[in-house]
């Protein structure tokens, strides 16, 4: 400190001109020879002083001549004081400012504010040009800790870069005002790279954080690298984490032990292999945002409590897995009495057909009455129908124009009776145009008589090789899903478990229709 002293450039007789020297000091001062001043060895300035010590201990400046008592700072420490209580001024000036429009300050005791109000006004004005008003503000006020020219414009700017429309760019600062403290190099762009890498398309880039802007908190390596890699694991394609992403980006920030992990046991504890649950994943990763305790587990046991087998609630679950998250103890009873009241068929019929098209829990009741009410029309009884129903749930989803266009051709071409329909309702369930007409008349020129599903029931392949025997062959029933295991043919042995890995994939898809 006292060496510093000596090495200023400008001789005390420079500084008393700019600040007065009390007289007893300058008395005491010993005078500096000129060979000292010229600065040419500032260490031999020490033998010329006759005590330097004392000379910083006397050396107090004269403040009795100010007229302004507040700055009156006798010591040499003028410069601290002086900036603290500038700053505890500056702070009151600017939280009267901020109460005048409406802004909370308190959560700003601890922020460093700017020095001037200007600054701050400054701040409030540009995010209010963005779309924020005060009650915006008072949810996350630490936002006017962000510096407009350092902070805001910057990040602002990246996000339109990336694909954010400059008149989203206010909403989305109020979904989540923490990306203003960001740094866009080392911040916002690792996790854009991340997303890309993903196979998120360049233009989604927008459309994804717009869904979830807290993608930006996220550390890569954390959640976000987990979630995909235990999705993965279990038999996700790579090339679908893209698209999974896209329509539903939520899934990145979910733990893995706590709430993915979970719901993978748990369905496949009902019974549904891993590799159908990673297809239905593909098609519809929401699934992971339903609460698993208090949605799921609750909705696969009112299906049981509805007489839904427990053995086929994969099934269910495979048909339709926006069962698990809907309000189901309110639709089944609600359809349930329905069922019972206008067509006649008992709780457990009504979990039969349950059990063979889940989605009629959510299927409105004006339009199951169309299809009823078609084959009422034409003469079926109602007991008839009933059992077609239960036989054939996807006949009250039919649209009835084509039912009608069916239903003409069995009576005018074919000829045949009714019955017929009942014992196989899924006749209107089969093009006209496509499969009817064509193998029917094959079936004339070949002079055959026989059922509806003998000729219907089957694939084109099948159809001829029956076309080209001899003999009507025995009808068989179709192809059965075991749960868990492989796709069993009738006719044919159980599929080995060493055939190729491809082709297991290719049944498991053909299994069940996502």
């Amino acid at each position: 400190m006292i060496s510093s002293l000596f090495r200023a450039r400008k001789p005390i007789t420079q500084i008393a001109q700019i600040v007065p020297i009390n007289p007893q000091v300058s008395q005491k001062l010993t005078p500096i020879p000129p060979s000292i001043q010229s600065h040419q060895n500032p260490c031999a300035q020490l033998p010329y002083c006759q005590n330097p010590s004392r000379v910083l201990q006397n050396c107090s400046f004269s403040t009795q001549s100010s007229k302004f008592p507040e700055y009156e700072m006798p010591s040499v420490t003028w410069g601290v004081v002086q900036g603290r209580k500038e700053k505890l001024v500056s702070r009151v000036i600017i939280c009267d400012y901020l109460k005048s429009l409406g802004i909370v300050p308190d959560e700003l005791e601890n922020l460093e504010l700017p020095s001037t109000v200007d600054v701050m006004r400054e701040r409030v004005e540009f995010l209010q040009k963005l779309g924020l008003s005060s009650d915006d503000i008072n949810e996350y006020p630490l936002m006017l800790g962000c510096s407009v020219r350092k902070n805001m414009i910057p990040v602002l700017a990246y996000l339109e870069k990336i694909g954010i429309p400059r008149s989203k760019l206010g909403e989305f600062v109020k979904n989540y005002p923490q990306v203003l403290h960001a740094s866009v190099v080392v911040e916002l762009v690792p996790v854009v790279k991340f997303l890309r890498g993903l196979d998120v398309e360049k233009q989604d880039i927008g459309y994804v954080l717009q869904k979830y802007p807290e993608l930006l908190g996220y550390k890569l390596e954390g959640t976000m690298s987990t979630s995909v890699a235990y999705l993965v694991s279990i038999g996700v394609n790579p090339r679908d984490i893209g698209p999974m992403v896209t329509q539903y980006p939520y899934f990145l920030g979910m733990r893995v032990g706590t709430v993915i992990k979970p719901f993978v046991d748990f369905l496949v504890s009902l019974g549904l292999p891993k590799m159908i649950l990673a297809r239905m994943l593909e098609k519809r990763v929401y699934l992971l945002g339903y609460d698993l305790e208090e949605t799921v587990k609750p909705n696969v046991d009112c299906l049981i409590s509805f007489g839904i087998r427990r053995e086929v609630l994969a099934s269910v679950v495979a048909q339709y897995p926006q069962i698990l998250g809907q309000p189901l103890k309110a639709k089944m009873s609600s359809q349930q009495y329905f069922f019972s009241l206008k067509l006649k068929i008992d709780p457990e019929g009504f979990a039969r057909v349950i059990e063979k098209m889940p989605q009629i829990v959510s299927l409105h009741q004006h339009v199951i009455m169309k299809p009823v009410e078609f084959l009422l029309g034409r003469g079926i009884p109602s007991e008839d129908v009933a059992k077609m129903i239960v036989k054939c749930p996807q006949l009250i989803a039919l649209r009835v124009e084509l039912m009608k266009n069916s239903f003409y051709f069995f009576k005018s071409e074919m000829g045949r009776p009714l019955k017929e329909l009942v014992e196989f309702p899924e006749y209107f369930t089969y093009s006209l145009e496509s499969r009817i007409k064509p193998r029917y008349q094959r079936l004339q020129s070949k002079e055959i008589r026989c059922s509806l599903k003998w000729f219907l029931n089957c694939s084109d392949q099948r159809f001829e090789e029956r076309l080209q025997g001899e003999y009507i062959e025995t009808e068989t029933p179709g192809p059965l899903f075991c749960m868990g295991g492989k796709l069993e043919l009738p006719g044919n042995e159980m599929v080995s478990d060493e055939e190729d890995e491809s082709d297991d994939e290719v049944l498991y898809r053909r299994t069940v229709s996502l």
